[in-house]
């Protein structure tokens, strides 16, 4: 719900493949602009502009919330706090994110991981309402893990990195994976990437009958119970152009979850069979909500200031 006078707030969401950034209201999108994510010199620019457009349409923003792919630099004492450290993506690494938009938009800001953001807004107004320990998961070109407990996004010298996670593997699934660290790590195995190179196909083109999703929900079965057995979340949320694009996977991951637990935890069997695991109620909004959610508490912490 939205008033004249509820703060405008500015939210950037970079993804691995598409940038999104919004003003928002409250909880109401009232702009957005959508570029794919090229290199940070066409990127940033881009952005920059889009911002200075819309604030002549709507007003400047009071505050900014950036909800980024990573790996970041999030400890406040770190040299290069704000940054984009050792990301795989061409010509990112190293680039300044928050200090750079804070500087040009001159309002409070706060960064965190996209899958941070999304968690921490799904908790809000989603699918994870009334949950105090959030996962969310989003499996898309890689794969990374938010966590939000009580209110506050998880992170310390970094911030989570479950998509490298090394998995038991079921036998017979001799698939070296992908990734360029660890090969068969989560991300190297149920990525979009790796999914088209499991099935020799582009990943638009696997049906839903495909074999490679029995390995797949195998895989993320692993994954949920190595969750469940380490953070005990209340709800587990699975986004992603592969984790939405695939409904029909969440009971059998699922499924597949209670499989490894193998009768240990009976309180979370019973949760699985209740919808522990479940598609982000926000959908693709759930990253720049994510971002607007950012932005809210980047206001609220400059208010205490």
């Amino acid at each position: 719900m939205t008033v004249p006078d509820t703060p405008l707030l500015a939210g950037l969401e970079l993804g691995g493949t598409k940038t999104l950034a919004v003003l928002a209201r409250g909880t109401q999108i009232i702009d957005r602009y959508r570029i794919p994510t090229d290199s940070p010199d066409i990127v940033l620019p881009a952005v920059d502009a889009w911002f200075a457009e819309a604030a002549a349409r709507h007003g400047a923003p009071q505050a900014l919330g950036i909800a980024s792919f990573g790996p970041l630099a999030l400890d406040p004492r770190a040299p290069d706090h704000g940054c984009l450290t050792a990301t795989p993506k061409p010509g990112w690494a190293g680039t300044a994110l928050l200090h750079r938009f804070a500087d040009s938009l001159g309002v409070p800001a706060r960064l965190d991981t996209d899958v941070n953001g999304a968690a921490l807004a799904e908790q809000r107004w989603g699918a994870a309402q009334g949950a105090a320990v959030v996962v969310y998961l989003t499996i898309g070109t890689g794969v990374g893990a938010g966590v939000v407990i009580d209110g506050r996004p998880v992170h310390g010298h970094a911030h989570p990195e479950f998509g490298h996670v090394r998995l038991r593997r079921v036998a017979g699934d001799s698939f070296a994976g992908i990734c360029p660290w660890h090969g068969d790590c989560l991300e190297g195995l149920v990525s979009g990437p790796a999914l088209a190179a499991r099935a020799g196909m582009a990943g638009t083109a696997i049906t839903a009958d495909h074999p490679v999703w029995d390995a797949v929900a195998a895989d993320l079965g692993e994954a949920m119970a190595i969750l469940i057995l380490t953070m005990a979340p209340e709800r587990i949320l699975i986004g992603g152009g592969v984790g939405m694009g695939q409904p029909q996977l969440l009971p059998r991951i699922a499924a597949a979850t209670a499989d490894r637990l193998a009768g240990y935890c009976p309180e979370a069997v019973a949760r699985l069979e209740n919808g522990l695991i479940c598609a982000p109620a926000l959908g693709d909004d759930a990253g720049p909500m994510g971002a607007i959610a950012l932005a809210m508490d980047a206001l609220a912490m400059d208010a205490l200031a």
